[in-house]
């Protein structure tokens, strides 16, 4: 026999009294349904799995002897009872919007047949993992810097001192080695900082050249505390490639202080073994954090 089951569901739904089912039930068929009574549903089958903000359920589905199941659960952030609908077939479920602070969640598992007749019901609890928190930029600081706080590991000795990064003069450059004998990427400048720093943003321009060479098309961001292990907190890509051009990246948050920085490039323009920048500056930023595990409740 085959079975239609969204307004069915719907339907079964009011009589049971659920309001609370959910209201964008999707149509799917079921060939051969089963009417039998149906048997509780194993909850030693479910793994609860504790994500960002969220509890996924994944289990087996050796039972047959269904034709679709409700998993209920209350949501303590919207002070109501939620209800999932989930074919036999269903094998996971995302419950999303959680929190860890509410600690355990319980969930009930109940079976039903094609006649709507329910078996008795199982429970499981799980926990959710934290909700992230959401990081708004409020302010940049530029972040003063000396001449002696830079220093790179590949300086052409010719020209294109690394202090040019600091003139003001989007007319002078810096350069990494282009002379004989070439360093192979990746190659970097450093700031030594007197202080520490956490949230950041920096800022080129790139030099005002009429060659396509040596223009930094990939990058990665490392910090470190001590100036000897050093730590990827963010990878660029897409770079500008053309002549005078400034680039502001996005702030990024390390979630740890740090004392030293390095732009350390990957890649160059025309794959050179070297890449030039005018100007180059750092910053502080202020964030307003909104985190959902610490938020005042109504």
């Amino acid at each position: 026999m085959r079975y239609c089951l969204k307004y069915m569901f719907a339907a079964a739904c009011l009589s049971l009294g659920l309001a609370a089912c959910d209201s964008q039930l999707e149509t799917f068929e079921m060939v051969d349904a089963a009417t039998g009574a149906p048997e509780a549903f194993d909850v030693s089958t479910v793994n609860a799995e504790s994500l960002p903000g969220s509890i996924k359920l994944t289990w087996t589905n050796a039972q047959s002897d269904f034709a679709y199941m409700q998993i209920r659960y209350q949501d303590p952030l919207q002070k109501e009872e939620i209800c999932k609908i989930v074919s036999e077939k269903t094998s996971e479920l995302l419950i999303e919007d959680t929190r860890a602070r509410f600690g355990d969640y319980t969930f009930r598992f109940q079976t039903f047949n094609a006649r709507h007749e329910g078996s008795g019901v199982t429970e499981m609890t799980a926990k959710s993992g934290p909700a992230p928190a959401v990081l708004t930029e409020k302010k940049r600081i530029k972040v003063a810097l000396a001449n002696e706080q830079l220093s790179t590991d590949n300086q052409e000795p010719t020209e294109g001192e690394i202090a040019n990064l600091l003139d003001g003069n989007v007319g002078t450059f810096f350069h990494t080695r282009w002379s004989s004998p070439q360093k192979p990427m990746p190659q970097y400048i450093q700031v030594d900082f007197k202080e520490e720093h956490e949230i950041f943003s920096f800022k080129y321009t790139t030099r005002d050249s009429g060659n396509q060479d040596g223009f930094p098309t990939a990058a990665q961001l490392q910090i470190s505390s001590d100036g000897e292990e050093w730590e990827t907190v963010a990878s660029l890509s897409g770079l500008p490639v053309s002549s005078a051009t400034e680039y502001t990246s996005d702030f990024v948050n390390p979630q740890k202080p740090f004392k030293y920085f390095r732009f350390l490039v990957t890649s160059a323009s025309t794959n050179s073994n070297y890449f030039h920048l005018s100007e180059f500056s750092f910053y502080d930023v202020e964030v307003e954090v909104y985190d959902p595990e610490t938020v005042p409740l109504d």
